[in-house]
């Protein structure tokens, strides 16, 4: 594997079509009847906690993060996060995912919720939820549903609705 260098940054608008690319790659047109797509429908991503990898002028990766609420609380949903099939398996995924994490605790938010293989997420510091504490307004497999507890966040339960961020 050729050696190669990466940058993490802000999303910016103009990356906007890139990122629209590599979603389209990576999950196919049937991403949009997916729940946690659904749940994002008409609502915008939080673009101060939404990243871009970059390796010179190409997009490797993006991940975003939208504002949601389980049950009252204030909430973020990850995702999607997407790596260019040309960079995958070289740290980009989980270094995207770490830098959102972050940032999303130094503002102050408590927990983020996403629908995805907990081996991946749990080294990140995902656990599943426990079944029936949190519902999706759509199917979702009960062994997918996970949540980072951030900033000292209690249990989390309830519905979850996407909310203007």
């Amino acid at each position: 594997m050729k050696p190669f260098c990466w940058f993490v940054r802000l999303e910016t608008p103009e990356d906007d079509q890139g990122i629209q690319t590599l979603q389209a790659e990576a999950f196919g047109p049937g991403r949009f009847v997916r729940t946690a797509f659904r749940l994002r429908e008409g609502v915008g991503h939080r673009t101060d906690l939404s990243f871009v990898a970059t390796s010179g002028t190409t997009l490797a990766g993006s991940v975003r993060l939208t504002q949601i609420r389980i049950g009252h609380e204030k909430a973020l949903l990850l995702g999607p996060l997407t790596v260019a099939p040309a960079f995958k398996n070289r740290g980009i995924g989980k270094t995207l995912l770490r830098t959102a994490l972050e940032a999303a605790a130094s503002c102050g938010e408590r927990a983020v919720l996403l629908v995805g293989d907990a081996a991946y997420y749990a080294p990140l510091g995902f656990e599943p939820v426990p079944f029936g504490k949190i519902t999706l307004p759509g199917p979702v497999d009960p062994a997918r549903l996970l949540l980072a507890r951030l900033n000292e966040a209690g249990p989390l339960e309830g519905a979850v609705s996407a909310v203007p961020g």
